[in-house]
């Protein structure tokens, strides 16, 4: 399996295509977007060229491909006013696996690998994400690739007819790789 990830420095029409089919997919809607109301879980939004290009003027945006096919996307800030913890040198990651057929197959995990060796050559030492508390995959993952639960934000996305958490865990990262 070739997984590799690409940063994206100018967004396209097929690139932002893509991005807009994961954006309103909605079986994907209630796993990487907070939604504070059934309204908000069933609105779709236009991603657009413009979007993508403000989105990279705050995060650093790569491309996640499987045998040469565009499958998802992984992000990250650095010191965002929105993480949990705010100790400098931290980044706020997000991931999405945007094609069915490349879930569950170990894309995610060797994606966020390799983010992380990305992050550690920037200086950056800490790695914090947001997990909602009904995504049961995703918590695994994120445990098995050694992130702890630090906190969570009550009542932070509807889904199901509630309201539920947003998990934050963290990671830190020394300059030889491993967890400190």
């Amino acid at each position: 399996m070739n997984i590799k990830i690409e940063k994206l420095e100018q967004p396209t029409a097929s690139i932002v295509e893509v991005m807009n089919r994961w954006e309103n997919d909605g079986q994907l809607i209630p796993l990487v977007r907070r939604n504070r109301n059934e309204e908000e879980l069933n609105k779709r939004e236009q991603v657009t060229i413009e979007k993508v290009k403000q989105r990279l003027e705050k995060q650093h945006v790569y491309l996640i491909y499987l045998e040469d096919q565009l499958v998802g996307e992984i992000n990250y800030a650095v010191d965002p006013h929105y993480l949990y913890k705010h100790e400098q040198g931290s980044v706020m990651l997000g991931i999405t696996i945007g094609e069915s057929e490349a879930r569950g197959k170990g894309v995610g995990y060797q994606a966020i690998r390799q983010i992380e060796n990305e992050v550690r050559r920037h200086g950056l030492k800490r790695v914090e994400l947001g997990v909602f508390a009904f995504n049961k995959h995703a918590r695994k993952l994120y445990k098995k690739l050694g992130y702890e639960e630090i906190g969570f934000i009550d009542n932070f996305t509807f889904w199901q007819g509630e309201m539920w958490r947003d998990i934050r865990m963290e990671k830190y990262i020394n300059r030889n790789g491993s967890i400190c």
